[in-house]
């Protein structure tokens, strides 16, 4: 089953408060998700996206028995450190650990996509 995630600044925000937009997309059992979050950065944002979604596979596997899971995200710095192909960023370390786990449970792929093709944005800010 095919899963989209990214995450995406939001253009007017206060200092200190929700500064992103989390999302992701299940196209197959019309799945859409969005949720402000305090983002450190653009990567911060990613991870956030990333693990929200593994957290609603995690908690409903009606949708996801006997499927392959293939997640795509257009942030590829985020996707490199997962997939063990650049370094992890030491103050996400926690976070990678958690998507380390989730990938061990379910044996996940994770690639990369242009983000004209992530279905998890779906121009909510344009």
């Amino acid at each position: 089953m095919e899963c989209f995630f990214g995450a995406r600044e939001l253009p007017d925000h206060e200092p200190n408060s929700k500064s992103t937009v989390v999302m992701f997309h299940i196209p197959d059992v019309g799945i859409r998700f969005k949720a402000p979050f305090a983002g450190m950065d653009q990567d911060h944002g990613d991870l956030a996206s990333l693990l929200a979604l593994l957290e609603f596979i995690d908690s409903n596997q009606k949708y996801f028995k006997n499927s392959n899971i293939q997640l795509y995200g257009d942030n590829l710095n985020v996707i490199n450190q997962i997939n063990g192909r650049s370094k992890s960023r030491q103050e996400f370390a926690h976070l990678l650990e958690k998507a380390a786990k989730y990938r061990d449970k379910y044996r996940f792929s994770l690639e990369w996509v242009p983000s004209t093709e992530n279905s998890a944005d779906d121009s909510l800010l344009n």
